[in-house]
Parts: structure tokens; C-alpha cells; sequence
């Protein structure tokens, strides 16, 4: 498949990163010579230097014969050219703009984005991707990713493993007996880096991080049994002002567990735009790794602490200081991997990965496979899918034992009508099941192929 990438900045490189672990021939467009370096020496790509939304640049870069152009440079203006420019001069069938600005995001002009108007088929807004994943994990304390499916009435949640759990060291059988009233399946487990199904010998150990899927209304419950609850978090503080701290801090303003929050930058002009536009969210200016400022900021009271500023170093070091001051729960943005050594000794800090949020949100667009969701998980080790199978579908009236799928890559939920089955390999697929399907980042094409598209 050939991609044009338009922006080499963090967006754009956590775009690159992802899609070129696959079988892609990727170009990235860029004016700055020095980012377009940067992103050839990391990764194999074609760099061109220019403008995205330039029609002589696109032809240069082959938008002729591109399968998909994605325009995700820091100006929408750009970005929304670009896709315009690939649709009318260069007929490519997918075009995917990045767009940050509320007043294009507004739903009152929702008929802009059309083939008689701006012919672009997916608009993404990381920032606010961020704040919304962000989000869940706030609602759901004791998780390190919250997933929705199935219309929100399924998650897919992440939880390491403490010593409190009262599973630890148990099998399978003994796992799903002990805790026989949820209906629930352990759809991965990662474990000094590798990711995998566990079996009926497998036991579950202190440090694992497991991926649980279960209906919603039984998620708190399950958690529990994993030893994985925590406390509500009422006191929150947010390290950064930007687009994605300000979204979150106007939604939890609006959730009346949330008692205090209080977020901290050194720009002076940033905090006084985010004072006067929020109203319930203390605003502090100071450098946030001084004592006087974490202090006046209640770290050592906080029960999580959001670092979502737009240098990885400083998410990841404020994070540490503030394990440092014993609190419940850290978030960190990352937008590279270029700390990953710094992420691996921050203990229990929960990461939320830009790519990874990014490039879910694009799944849908860039997979074959005409999925109703889908998801990248943790750092890239996999995806989860959900589609629904037509009538005419293949795989209707096939067992799933029949479809001979890779041994990394799982059916793991099925919904019919109103059942949520856990299938085992003998169970036969009906027309209109909705599938949620995990599928391993090395066997993408082959699960694509097995589903006939």
C-alpha cells in the first residue's frame, strides 16, 4: 500500500512509526529539511521536501498511484488543501486530514466534510483523542487502558497485577472458577515485554498486565476480583497547558467526584488564557519540577497526576517525581520512542502512547477489513477489532475452528442480538454477528485474507 505522510512533526512521526512496521511504501512530505532527516534516518520512507497542499509537491510524491494521502501537519488550513488537491488532481481514495481547530471541529458545520464539499474521509483530532483516552482512565481507577466496543456496552481494560491479587499463581480453569459469576475473558497478558494467550497451564504473575474483556456493568466488578480497584480519583493534577489539558479539564469540572484539580505551566500567556476560560480548575505558573510550585500544587496530596506537556522528558521525569511523593496513579504523554528506557523505570506509570491513540483512531481507514471499530493496543503489540458479518459473509455457517486462523490471533467475543458469547472453537458463526476479534501486529494481512478482504 502506498501512503503520503504530509507533516514530519510529532503527529506525523508517530503516524510514520506505526504504519511503517508494515509492508508500506511510505512518503512524508515536510518543508523542514532537518525533520525530513530525522524521520529517514528512523525509518524507511521516501522524504520530499515542500508543502503538502502544493499540487507540484503531490506529483512528485506519487499521489498518482497513492492508496491513501494523510495530511497531519499543525495547520488545518494545510491539511484540508492537501486532501483536496489529492481528491481533484490525483483521484486518491482515501484522504485522512488532521484537524485541531474547535471552530472546524464544530458539529454545525459537519456538512463540510463531503465529496461536493472538502472530499475528506476521516478527520482526526489527536489532541482531543488524547484527553477523551485520558478520560476513561480517570473514570476507571486501577486501569491502564479503558477500550469501549460493542456501542460502549463491552470494555477492554488493562490492569497490572499487584501483590493484592488474589489470583496470582492460580491456572486458567481455576481463574474463570473462582471468579465464575462474571462473565469475562483474559484476552492477552504481557509479561517482560511479550504479549500472549494464556493457556490452560499458564499462571498469572505479580507484574502481569492483563487486557480483560467483559460487559461494562460487570468491569468494576471484575476489577475487584483482580485485586485491581483503586480509589476515586477527586484530587487531580494536570502538568502542561495546551489543547488536550484544557479538555480535560472542562469535562472534569462537569464530574462531581472530582473535588479538585489543578493544573501547572511556566507560560505565563497560557496560564492566563486557561484561568479565564476555565472555572472551577486552579491554574498555577512555575516550573513544574520545583518543589515550591509541586508543593503549592498539593502534589503529595493528589491521588493521579496527568504530565501532558509536548516534551516527552518532562511527562516522563514529573511523573517520577511524583511516585517520588507516593501518589495513587501517574499519566504520561509520549509522542517517541526515544525514552523508552526512562518509560521502563518510572514503575507503575500509566503511558498513554500518541501513536497508539493516533493511528486507532485510523484504523478503520487504513485496514482492509470494513471494521465498525478498532484499536491499537498498548504500544503496538496488537489490535482489536470489531466488524459485523453481512449475509453473504464467507465465514457464515463456518465454525471458527473452520477458519484456521494464526495461532497469535483470536475471535474473542461474539455478540448476538443480545448474547455476548465467548466462543470456543466450535462455535459457528451467523450472519450479522458482531465479532471483536484480536489480532496479533504481525498477522494483520493474514486475518484480512481469512475474512476475504
Amino acid at each position: 500500500m502506498k501512503i503520503i505522510v504530509g507533516g514530519a512533526g510529532s503527529v506525523g512521526q508517530s503516524i510514520i512509526g506505526y504504519l511503517s512496521r508494515s509492508d508500506n511504501d511510505i512518503v512524508v512530505i515536510d518543508p523542514d529539511q532537518e525533520r525530513l532527516s530525522e524521520v529517514a534516518r528512523l525509518y524507511d520512507v521516501q522524504p520530499v521536501k515542500g508543502s503538502v497542499s502544493n499540487p507540484d509537491i503531490q506529483e512528485k510524491a506519487g499521489a498518482d498511484k497513492a492508496d491513501i494521502l494523510i495530511s497531519a501537519t499543525d495547520n488545518d488550513e494545510v491539511n484540508l488543501v492537501a486532501c483536496q488537491v489529492a481528491h481533484t488532481l490525483f483521484n486518491v481514495s482515501k484522504k485522512i486530514a488532521r484537524v485541531d481547530s474547535e471552530y472546524f471541529l464544530s458539529p454545525l458545520w459537519n456538512t463540510l466534510y463531503n465529496e461536493k464539499a472538502l472530499p475528506i474521509d476521516l478527520v482526526i483530532s489527536p489532541n482531543s483523542e488524547i484527553a477523551e483516552n485520558i478520560l476513561r482512565l480517570t473514570a476507571l481507577p486501577g486501569t491502564r487502558e479503558v477500550l469501549p466496543l460493542a456501542d460502549g456496552d463491552v470494555l477492554l481494560a488493562a490492569v497490572k497485577l499487584t501483590d493484592c491479587c488474589p489470583l496470582l499463581g492460580l491456572k486458567m480453569p481455576e481463574i474463570y472458577e473462582k471468579v465464575e459469576k462474571i462473565g469475562f475473558q483474559i484476552t492477552q497478558v504481557l509479561r517482560n515485554g511479550l504479549n500472549f494467550f494464556m493457556q490452560d497451564d499458564d499462571v498469572l504473575k505479580c507484574g502481569d498486565e492483563v487486557y480483560l474483556l467483559a460487559k461494562r456493568k460487570d468491569m468494576l466488578d471484575l476489577l475487584y476480583a483482580f485485586g485491581a480497584t483503586r480509589k476515586v480519583n477527586r484530587n487531580i493534577v494536570i502538568f502542561g497547558a495546551n489543547a488536550i489539558s484544557y479538555e480535560i479539564a472542562e469535562k472534569l469540572e462537569e464530574n462531581d467526584a472530582v473535588t479538585s484539580c489543578k493544573i501547572v505551566t511556566a507560560d505565563q500567556a497560557l496560564a492566563e488564557k486557561m484561568a479565564e476560560h476555565l472555572n472551577k480548575t486552579a491554574v498555577i505558573c512555575g516550573e513544574m519540577m520545583r518543589d515550591s510550585i509541586l508543593e503549592a500544587a498539593g502534589v503529595e496530596n493528589a491521588d493521579l497526576t496527568i504530565a501532558v506537556t509536548n516534551q516527552d522528558k518532562d511527562n516522563l521525569l514529573v511523573s517520577l517525581l511524583a511516585r517520588h511523593n507516593h501518589i495513587c496513579a501517574t499519566v504520561s504523554l509520549v509522542n517517541s520512542r526515544a525514552y523508552d528506557n526512562l518509560v521502563e523505570h518510572i514503575g507503575d506509570n500509566i503511558v498513554v502512547d500518541r501513536a497508539t491513540v493516533t493511528i486507532s483512531r485510523m484504523l478503520q481507514d487504513i485496514r482492509k477489513a470494513p471494521l465498525a471499530n478498532a484499536y491499537v493496543l498498548g504500544r503496538g503489540f496488537g489490535e482489536i477489532w470489531e466488524l459485523n458479518l453481512a449475509d453473504d459473509h464467507l465465514a457464515v455457517g463456518q465454525s471458527i475452528q473452520k477458519l484456521d486462523l494464526p495461532e497469535n490471533s483470536r475471535i474473542c467475543l461474539i455478540v448476538r442480538d443480545d448474547d455476548f458469547i465467548f466462543p470456543k472453537d466450535d462455535e459457528v458463526l451467523h450472519a450479522n454477528d458482531r465479532l471483536i476479534v484480536f489480532v496479533h501486529s504481525a498477522e494483520i494481512r493474514k486475518i484480512e485474507t481469512i475474512l476475504g478482504y
